[in-house]
């Protein structure tokens, strides 16, 4: 490995173990999810059925043990490669181990991801777009909560460190 590699590598490494450190530090200090199939508002606002209701809240039921799991993943990965940060210098133990930290937050936010898009199904057009509208009024409110993914998405994110902590 070139020394203008393992320089690529130790601050990809470094800027891992930061990433990390400000999920843990930001989900701390971050409020509530805002379960907004749950909140009389909003299921006003947007329309909601009784059923739909009961659909959305299934599949985040259904999900939310996959997303605690990926979440403990994702934690052990990072808890693994800080440890390595302060005791290996093999480049090549520190980029295998990167590696395995961007595959456990590739997994959380993929699955994250799909619960959304399910629960989006689940609503009609006219909804969506007023979901997105409640997002953004939200977002306006609180503009420091979550990442620029996150406020992309209408349904909010489960803070990291426990998905389905309500």
């Amino acid at each position: 490995m070139t020394l203008s590699v393992a320089r690529r590598v130790l601050i990809l490494a470094v800027l891992a173990t930061l990433t990390g450190a400000d999920l843990v530090a930001a989900s701390q200090s971050t409020p509530q999810p805002f379960i907004w199939w749950r909140n009389e508002q909003a299921k006003k606002e947007l329309g909601l059925t009784v059923e739909q209701v009961a659909k959305i809240q299934s599949i985040h039921e259904s999900t939310i043990g996959e997303l605690r799991q990926e979440v403990d993943e994702l934690r052990r990965c990072e808890a693994k490669l800080d440890r390595l940060l302060e005791s290996s210098t093999d480049e090549a133990v520190l980029a295998r181990q990167i590696d395995r930290v961007e595959t456990a937050r590739a997994n959380l936010n993929k699955t994250r991801s799909v619960m959304f898009v399910r629960m989006r199904l689940v609503l009609t057009s006219e909804q969506r777009e007023r979901l997105k509208a409640m997002a953004e009024r939200r977002q306006a409110q609180n503009p420091r909560s979550g990442s620029p993914e996150e406020r992309r998405s209408p349904e909010g994110r489960q803070s990291r460190p426990d998905p389905g902590k309500r």
